[in-house]
């Protein structure tokens, strides 16, 4: 008798080719459009499945958790984060997470250096004047931004993504520093010619431009508030790719529209996707919709993840990508 294949719930449109593979693969229940489940839909998904695959968009709390039924034994998310996910909580009642690290890695470090390039360089500005047709020609003094070789760039989190940030960074003759919850191996900050700090309120009060790589937890929730940015030089740039909620998003408004930086370039929100008002009318201030993940290469690496790791726990092996309490 053939095995019965594994229950699979999406809880979000995935690129075609992934939901093909997956449905080839199990039984699989995808959404019929690109909007987040709804909350009732999640709920029965949890009570019935055998493995749920989510994205950034479930909150799967201690309270949602508890909708869970017997037969869900894994949360496969689609993700590297899973700061949405109570993985304690679920471990507890027998459920194991998994996720998706280092897909994201070279896409998200390619993003970080392009707002980094449109925030100093004044790109959007520049664009916005074309489409406008409000250009009257070239003049020495029109649309000056700075040039970015020579600069400090800061990087907080020197993890994967923060390393190919450093690597890019030093291609553009930038002068590459960090700070890090542990410092890194010599050979490493060699190979980037990298200078650790041991304060993060010393090297802030140093860099050109601050970029924020690290992962969003208890530890690092607004590490980047009112004291620190004032610390910052007056013509120092702030760029994220990370999370929103390691800025205090009210203090960056208030930084921005004082002056007391000269601008930022944010790719990730402290409301997710309420991106507040303040931040929408600044003119020093270039934003994306979370689109540093965004390339069609990576996105299907996420899936093969994914993939792989439902494959494996329903051969009876650990997943490759098993997410522990402690990891986070």
């Amino acid at each position: 008798m053939p095995k019965q294949r594994l229950s699979v719930v999406v809880t979000r449109r995935l690129p075609e080719a992934v939901e093909t593979r997956l449905s080839e693969l199990f039984d699989v229940e995808l959404r019929p459009d690109n909007a987040p489940m709804p909350q009732e839909a999640l709920h029965a998904a949890l009570a019935n499945a055998d493995v749920l695959v989510t994205t950034l968009n479930d909150n799967i709390d201690s309270d949602v958790l508890q909708h869970a039924g017997p037969r869900l034994k894994l949360i496969a998310n689609y993700g590297a984060g899973v700061d949405h996910i109570d993985v304690e909580a679920a471990r507890a009642k027998g459920i194991a997470v998994t996720n998706t690290p280092g897909v994201m890695t070279e896409d998200t470090a390619d993003m970080a250096m392009a707002l980094i390039l449109a925030v100093t360089r004044r790109i959007p500005e520049g664009l916005a004047q074309m489409e406008k047709g409000k250009w009257e020609g070239w003049s020495p003094n029109a649309m000056l931004g700075g040039r970015i070789g020579g600069r400090r760039l800061g990087i907080l989190g020197m993890g994967r993504i923060g390393q190919a940030v450093a690597r890019r960074a030093k291609a553009f003759g930038m002068q590459v520093h960090y700070h890090n919850r542990r410092r890194l191996h010599p050979e490493i900050e060699e190979r980037y010619e990298a200078t650790y700090w041991q304060s993060l309120d010393q090297m802030m009060a140093r860099m050109d431009v601050l970029s924020i790589n690290c992962p969003h937890t208890p530890s690092t929730f607004h590490l980047v508030n009112a004291r620190r940015l004032a610390l910052m030089k007056p013509s120092a740039v702030v760029i994220n790719t990370s999370r929103g909620e390691v800025i205090d998003e009210t203090a960056l408004v208030q930084a921005l529209q004082s002056g007391a930086i000269n601008g930022a370039g944010l790719d990730v929100y402290e409301g997710g996707e309420e991106v507040g008002a303040a931040l929408r009318t600044l003119g020093n201030v270039v934003l994306l919709p979370h689109m540093g993940s965004a390339t069609i290469e990576g996105r299907i690496e996420m899936g093969e993840k994914v993939m792989l790791n439902i494959k494996t726990f329903e051969d009876g092996l650990s997943p490759p990508d098993l997410v522990l309490p402690d990891m986070i």
